[in-house]
């Protein structure tokens, strides 16, 4: 049966989540002054805190933790690695990121491009998002790319997340979508290819991160573009 609905995952597959939040923690850093005060390099600091969110969301994806749990430890763990124990100093980056983030909106490239090709032959487009909910529908509407899609679903809406087949039960049916009409793009290989392969529906894994992963009856591509070759 011929596809009719895309979903999409949102950071680092159409908005550039790694690079927005890089420019943001840089300037909550340089606005804190950590520097001067703990003779500390933002690059050194980026690199474990990059390091720790990584691996505390790998633990969310795996319900091994909870997203409170990430909030509370993420800035707290990095600022300690580097001898700095002081909770308040960590709330305040959690609070200013969350805040901050949202005034960069970088996209990924070819987003813009792709959606607008997508849009014009006709595919419902969707998001899925393991993202908090409180942000993810902000970051498609700051950002100029909440107005091409149908639906936009958070793990957050259910509390169950990718690779779950609950979650992805739950985006088809407010989207409306068949699973056989349906295809999952998406840069997580667990999350998002293996996650939506089990559940049954098409992948395109966008190798955004050179991580070089292959599977079978897996499209990867490793910009937007080529799916102009597939869709």
């Amino acid at each position: 049966m011929k596809i009719q609905h895309i979903f999409f995952d949102l950071d680092n597959t159409l908005w550039d989540h790694r690079r927005n939040a890089y420019l943001t923690l840089k300037e909550i850093f340089n606005k804190e002054d950590l520097s001067e005060k703990y003779s500390l390099g933002f690059e050194e600091f980026h690199k474990e805190y990059f390091t720790i969110n990584e691996r505390l969301w790998a633990q969310i994806r795996d319900g091994e933790i909870t997203k409170e749990y990430l909030r509370e430890h993420r800035f707290y763990d990095a600022l300690v690695f580097f001898g700095i124990d002081d909770r308040e100093l960590a709330e305040l980056f959690e609070k200013n990121f969350l805040d901050e983030i949202l005034n960069y909106n970088d996209l990924v490239e070819g987003a813009f491009e792709i959606l607008e090709y997508l849009s014009e032959k006709n595919y419902e487009l969707h998001i899925l998002s393991n993202g908090f909910e409180e942000v993810t529908y902000k970051k498609c509407e700051l950002s100029g790319i909440k107005n091409y899609f149908k639906t936009i679903t958070s793990a957050d809406e259910i509390n169950v997340r990718k690779p779950h087949a609950e979650i992805y039960e739950y985006a088809l049916q407010k989207a409306g979508a068949k699973k056989e009409e349906s295809i999952m793009i998406g840069d997580d290989w667990i999350a998002d290819v293996e996650g939506a392969k089990s559940f049954g529906l098409k992948v395109v894994f966008f190798d955004v991160f050179n991580d070089n992963f292959e599977a079978e009856d897996v499209i990867v591509i490793k910009k937007l573009m080529e799916l102009k070759n597939i869709l």
